[in-house]
């Protein structure tokens, strides 16, 4: 199973009635990341007027957020999550920073400015798709370790975040159609391992 989120972030920039609406996308495995590059971009535009934003951030039950950050209900965070819908988009924020120009936009000129704002922000950037995969943590003891790194290499298993603490630790990413057959086998091939999953909303 396959779906689409973005390669790197990108920006977009529109400008209405002395309004000025910059827009950006950012890739993002779970809320945390979210916030924190929220928080970043209150700091480095701590001048502007709104900070609205929506987000994405699962699959399958995917979780969505939105904020108007006091504009009008419904003329911020509802049409940027429109436009990471439109472009069927999984994993992401965007945020959309109003600098104020001294002239009211109403409802209909908010809606389109934080759309549009939103829509150059993806069409700056590269959509890609990408396989969704199980993600395991796996424990063992020490006196296994190396064998099941060599099994992980030999049967071109992505793993990553080792550590070595009271026991062995290494998260493995497994494509949906053979997470049944690499679990049995590493259940049957070693005594001590403990397997564990990761919510899938915090995978890459």
């Amino acid at each position: 199973m396959k779906y689409k989120t973005i390669e790197k972030p990108g920006e977009g920039l529109y400008k209405e009635k002395g309004s000025k609406f910059l827009g950006f996308i950012h890739p993002v495995n779970n809320e945390k990341e979210a916030k924190v590059i929220l928080k970043k971009y209150r700091h480095d535009y701590h001048d502007a007027r709104h900070y609205c934003y929506a987000s994405s951030v699962g699959i399958n039950q995917p979780i969505e957020r939105q904020n108007d950050d006091g504009e009008p209900s419904g003329t911020a965070g509802k049409p940027i999550l429109g436009q990471i819908h439109s472009f069927e988009l999984s994993n992401v924020l965007v945020l959309v920073i109003r600098y104020f120009g001294g002239t009211k936009l109403g409802i209909s000129g908010l809606i389109n400015a934080y759309r549009t704002a939103a829509r150059e922000s993806i069409l700056n950037t590269t959509i890609i798709e990408k396989e969704l995969k199980n993600s395991y943590r796996l424990s063992i003891d020490f006196s296994e370790i190396g064998n099941l790194l060599s099994l992980l290499k030999q049967q071109k298993i992505d793993h990553h975040d080792i550590a070595m603490e009271e026991k062995g630790y290494v998260t493995i990413e497994l494509s949906l159609e053979n997470t049944g057959n690499i679990i049995e086998l590493l259940k049957q091939n070693f005594k001590t391992i403990i397997i564990n999953q990761i919510l899938q909303h915090e995978q890459n």
